[in-house]
């Protein structure tokens, strides 16, 4: 079972910056890794792509809105992975998730995520 625990959550201001982490709760088994994805959902909308990196950390996707702005990176010899949020807008107040999926080449669509995070909130205020 893999157990994923976010942190970093804040309020910051519009223009702002911050680093979002998740971290595995236990050292992972499977022996190919896990593409590890953020994902967001804002109050009253569905939950939406952010950004995901493969297994290897070859491979990097972002959402239309958060590219050039977000940068997913992650540390396996921590078993992390970390987002770097900058020039905040308020339309990127959400809760934030993180995510691991067995599809280690990278992806972006939700079904395939199997693990979740609990959340984490972020708001930004103008």
């Amino acid at each position: 079972q893999v157990q994923l625990v976010e942190s970093g959550g804040a309020s910051v201001q519009t223009g702002g910056s911050l680093r979002l982490t998740c971290a595995h709760a236990k050292r992972p088994t499977n022996p190919y890794g896990y593409c590890m994805g953020w994902f967001r959902q804002a109050p009253g909308k569905d939950r939406e792509f952010v950004a995901s990196i493969s297994s290897s950390g070859g491979t990097k996707l972002y959402g239309d809105s958060v590219k050039g702005r977000f940068t997913i990176s992650r540390v396996d010899a921590d078993y992390t992975v970390s987002l770097q949020m900058d020039d905040w807008t308020p339309e990127d107040t959400a809760v934030y998730y993180c995510a691991a999926s067995a599809v280690i080449h990278g992806t972006r669509f939700e079904g395939d995520f199997r693990f979740w995070g609990q959340g984490t909130q972020v708001t930004v205020s103008s």
